[in-house]
């Protein structure tokens, strides 16, 4: 498997509860495109209004939280690149991003894919 992680930071124009109705309505999107991506799962994790948060930023001397991460996932590599070249997958990642560019402030987010290595799993 293959992850995307997209850490997120809201474009300032946006208060804390309109970014994340506004991150939810980009839902149906990527779930509308996810088929032309090639994309197997999506999932957005919104940051909680908690203390905690800052208590363990400070134990490890970390700056400012982000608002949210998503994660996306591919079968493969090759999958992934294979949604970006066709004209279905670039017109749809050309929807994504026009979509993000109204609620994310792209510039102070990061973007980057991974490969998952489970270390454990509870039940």
């Amino acid at each position: 498997m293959i992850k995307l992680v997209y850490i997120i930071r809201r474009h300032p124009d946006f208060s804390q509860e309109d970014f994340y109705k506004r991150w939810l309505s980009h839902g149906p999107l990527v779930g509308e495109v996810a088929e032309a991506i090639n994309a197997r799962r999506y999932i957005q994790s919104h940051t909680i209004d908690t203390p905690l948060n800052e208590q363990f930023a400070q134990s490890r001397d970390m700056g400012k939280a982000y608002d949210g991460i998503t994660e996306v996932w591919w079968d493969s590599l090759e999958d992934l690149v294979a949604g970006m070249n066709t004209p279905e997958g670039q017109a749809a990642h050309k929807r994504l991003l026009e979509d993000e560019r109204e609620f994310i402030d792209l510039a102070n987010s990061r973007i980057f894919l991974t490969e998952e290595h489970q270390i454990f799993a509870r039940s």
